[in-house]
């Protein structure tokens, strides 16, 4: 059972300014709220139907002992239209450290107008695979801790720094000789781009619309170099049905 004063704070959060408020977001689906529990970031409550507490008791133990919801008053809470399993509230993780030389070799995505948060959530998770630290977000890139932000990363939000900075600033101060890439589709094939020479401590791949790159900075003066991930070449188009025979004329 969850009381109106509860349900009313979970719900609060499926809005940007009550995130920021307290500090706080909302994790919806069995797999993202196991995800969080065995991530270490602090959880403040968990809201399950009974049929996955039952399931999954040994892995709720590492958070608050959870509140049980019918599928109904899950779906109440929830931002998502089927929420059948479980949804949890977490509170924001501090930001890391961003050093200019943040490691030797690695390579940092900055992204620039994501404005849709399941894209921004699917490059999150892709991130995540690719074992990048983190993440620099413009300040026109969709709400990181969005709940279908969040939902997208598949539990890779944990896993995942995340800077927001002003992106052209940032940029700018990078030490010399720092490596800076913008994805373009005027650009290089990616695959074949040596991304790390040598003596490079810093590299960068900068996603922008060839008018963002406008807007924000010239291409030539940030990125030292444009590459593109190139479309895999279509399949041939199956060979046309021959046409149907005529029909005969109708009869008066």
């Amino acid at each position: 059972m969850i009381s109106k004063a509860q349900a009313k704070y979970v719900q609060s959060l499926h809005q940007k300014k009550y995130r920021q408020r307290h500090g706080a977001f909302l994790v919806e689906g069995g797999k993202s709220v196991l995800e969080l529990l065995s991530s270490g970031v602090a959880t403040e409550s968990v809201w399950c139907t009974p049929e996955f507490a039952d399931q999954n008791r040994a892995k709720l133990a590492a958070g608050p002992p959870p509140g049980l919801l019918s599928e109904a008053e899950l779906a109440q809470v929830s931002t998502l239209a089927t929420n059948t399993t479980a949804l949890a509230v977490a509170r924001r993780p501090p930001e890391a450290p961003l050093s200019p030389a943040l490691a030797l070799g690695a390579l940092v995505l900055a992204l620039d107008e994501v404005r849709d948060p399941g894209n921004l959530g699917t490059l999150i998770r892709l991130a995540d695979w690719y074992g990048l630290p983190g993440l620099v977000l413009s300040d026109t890139c969709a709400d990181p801790w969005a709940p279908k932000t969040v939902a997208a990363t598949m539990g890779s939000f944990a896993r995942v720094s995340i800077w927001p900075r002003p992106l052209a600033e940032w940029l700018g101060a990078l030490p010399a000789g720092t490596a800076v890439y913008g994805a373009d589709l005027r650009g290089d094939n990616v695959h074949r781009a040596a991304l790390a020479p040598a003596g490079q401590r810093l590299r960068q791949l900068v996603p922008a619309a060839p008018v963002a790159w406008q807007s924000m900075f010239s291409p030539a003066d940030t990125a030292k170099r444009l590459a593109k991930v190139p479309l895999p070449p279509l399949p041939p188009l199956a060979p046309a049905e021959p046409a149907l025979p005529p029909l005969p004329p109708a009869r008066r």
